[in-house]
């Protein structure tokens, strides 16, 4: 018995759509980088890009659990000496939510040539609308871990 190993060209991919309207920031990260992996998918290879593309809606309205708005920092360096800049997660989603929820499922997806691949597959908007009406997303029903489903 062999195993089974997807190719790049042979992969098929859907579009969906993900309503974060009061879910948890690292609940829904953690479930949407495993479809932009393909982990969902019977044919998940680790070194091929198998997963679909997914667009996030009202990333405005996603939820941090206990203290994190104010004791939470998102950090980025310039790359010279002294260049570390922090900013608070309560700035953050106040000003750039989609910037927050973004970073959240990238730094969950492999790092180097094939997670930039995966990262390219994911669009995040602040709103309730989106561009991406052509490709006919599905909505995708994610668990919230709190007792609802979206």
């Amino acid at each position: 018995m062999n195993t089974y190993m997807a190719k790049a060209e042979s992969v098929e991919r859907k579009w969906y759509v993900v309503d974060a309207d009061g879910m948890v920031l690292g609940r829904l990260a953690s479930q949407v980088a495993s479809i932009l992996r393909g982990k969902h998918k019977s044919i998940y290879t680790p070194h091929v890009d198998t997963g679909d593309y997914v667009i996030i809606i009202n990333a405005d309205k996603v939820v941090l659990t206990g203290k994190k708005l104010d004791q939470k920092y998102m950090y980025r360096h310039s790359g010279y000496p002294g260049g570390l800049k922090s900013t608070k997660y309560r700035h953050l989603m106040e000003d750039k939510p989609e910037l927050a929820v973004k970073k959240a499922i990238v730094g969950m997806l492999p790092k180097g040539p094939l997670g930039r691949k995966m990262a390219k597959k994911l669009f995040v908007y602040a709103g309730s609308e989106h561009v991406h009406q052509a490709q006919q997303p599905e909505l995708l029903p994610l668990k919230n871990f709190k007792g609802r489903s979206n």
